[in-house]
């Protein structure tokens, strides 16, 4: 199986891994502020031109939005970010044989950028969410939640393809 699909696998997989993350957090009160509705609140607007929200929250809602918001949360940002990491490792100068528990697991710190500077600033929230909603922790909450999402992909590279670390 090609690293690209297994990545993507695993990328599915860490979108679990993040999600469980996220339920800890918020029982400890560390939120991005993201919710599922708003991202299928952007996608939908997106279909409609609109690319950036003043803010997402007082945006009109869309038809399905939350069943729009999850599958875009483990489409493309779980399967298709994680089928970036073997981009992650040319750039690194690595090959498949790589340790995969800690180069994913630093891909998976690196995805934090997605949210911090694509996500929030169309959210109408600002680089880093510096507008997020009151009471959110927008700066360390993808770090916390991208971590696992990388051991996702991580694990699952190293099961299918039989690398372990040495």
């Amino acid at each position: 199986m090609d690293i690209l699909w297994i990545s993507f696998i695993g990328g599915l997989f860490g979108a679990v891994l993040m999600d469980i993350t996220e339920m800890l957090m918020f029982k400890f009160g560390i939120s991005s502020g993201v919710k599922g509705v708003y991202i299928g609140r952007w996608i939908a607007g997106m279909l409609k031109g609109v690319f950036i929200h003043r803010d997402i929250a007082s945006s009109s809602a869309a038809p399905n939005e939350a069943r729009i918001g999850q599958l875009f949360h483990f489409i493309v940002g779980g399967g298709v970010v994680g089928a970036g990491y073997p981009v992650f490792l040319a750039i690194l100068g690595l090959d498949v044989s790589a340790n995969h528990l800690i180069f994913a697991t630093i891909y998976g710190f690196f995805t934090s950028l997605l949210p911090w500077f694509i996500l929030m600033p169309c959210f109408g929230w600002g680089v880093f969410g510096v507008r997020a909603p009151t009471g959110s922790k927008p700066i360390v909450s993808p770090i916390i939640s991208h971590t696992p999402f990388g051991l996702g992909v991580g694990i699952t590279l190293m099961l299918i393809l039989n690398v372990y670390p040495s």
